[in-house]
């Protein structure tokens, strides 16, 4: 038997339509009536796991997951950055934030490094040892992480992956290794 995996991106904020770094927001109005549509699509998943972060618990119980917090799955700590809008940052550090997107061990905001996070999935990922279906809520920076782990591919790839909210990115892994199976699908409804 198998594990298979779904990761869900978290639904929107106000972050999402301001872009603004993410912080510990709840879910919109949009974000709560994205979640209703597709609650209780999970309901034969016993194994469910979801970032510690408001905005992700919050789509889990919409979800109707009966979700462990588990904070390998937090979204990246963005420092001095969270919170604020990346036109503001980019206005106010422009050389920090190009050090930031283009060299990936790179944490000007006082967070933490693109390939901190990916380590940090990375080291999830392969300590899992369950069989079944498992579903976990988390962002968009974790999905990319997971991605790019799977695929064994270059951290520099993290900027040309785009995750949706609520997109659903499915994963299994046969005992040996991770397989990618579908990415950023549209949850049913």
């Amino acid at each position: 038997m198998s594990l298979r995996l779904t990761l869900i991106s978290n639904a929107t904020t106000h972050a999402v339509h301001s872009a603004c770094f993410p912080s510990d927001e709840p879910l919109d109005q949009r974000g709560e009536e994205q979640t209703q549509a597709v609650a209780g699509v999970f309901r034969s998943v016993r194994i469910a796991y979801t970032s510690p972060a408001l905005r992700a618990r919050q789509t889990a119980s919409a979800l109707k997951l009966n979700a462990t917090v588990e904070p390998a799955l937090r979204d990246c700590d963005y420092g001095r950055w969270a919170g604020r809008p990346l036109e503001e940052v980019q206005a106010k550090e422009p050389e920090a934030v190009a050090a930031w997107m283009a060299e990936p061990h790179s944490a000007p905001h006082g967070g933490e490094s693109i390939i901190t996070v990916l380590q940090r999935v990375a080291t999830w990922l392969d300590a899992r040892s369950e069989m079944g279906r498992m579903v976990a809520v988390t962002h968009p920076t974790i999905v990319r992480t997971a991605i790019l782990h799977v695929l064994g591919a270059s951290v520099e790839s993290f900027w040309r992956i785009d995750v949706e909210p609520l997109g659903r990115t499915e994963f299994s892994h046969d005992g040996r290794r991770w397989i990618l199976r579908s990415v950023n699908s549209a949850l049913p409804q």
